[in-house]
């Protein structure tokens, strides 16, 4: 299940990251890509976020993550590249 956690953690930070993307560059422009590419966009970092989340409170004990280390790993998935150094420093 670490390496599924892995996989999802990766990308779930791309996701973001495009997600990001999309609403700077192609929303202030009102290209067409816009509409098109919003939905599905979100709706795979939803569903990924959602994944790194709940995996991260089923490896929890398996892993015997502290509070600390716990708290970061939910943290990091709010912040662009976050889930990049969890992958890289915890996993």
């Amino acid at each position: 299940m670490l390496k599924l956690f892995k996989i999802v953690a990766i990308l779930e930070g791309i996701s973001y990251l495009v997600l990001f993307s999309n609403m700077l560059f192609i929303k202030p422009n009102h290209l067409e890509l816009y509409k098109t590419l919003l939905y599905p966009i979100g709706m795979s970092h939803g569903v990924l976020f959602i994944g790194y989340v709940l995996l991260a409170f089923l490896l929890k004990k398996s892993q015997k993550w502290d509070l600390k280390t716990f708290g970061l790993i939910l943290i990091a998935s709010l912040v662009p590249f976050g889930t990049f150094y969890i992958e890289k420093k915890y996993l």
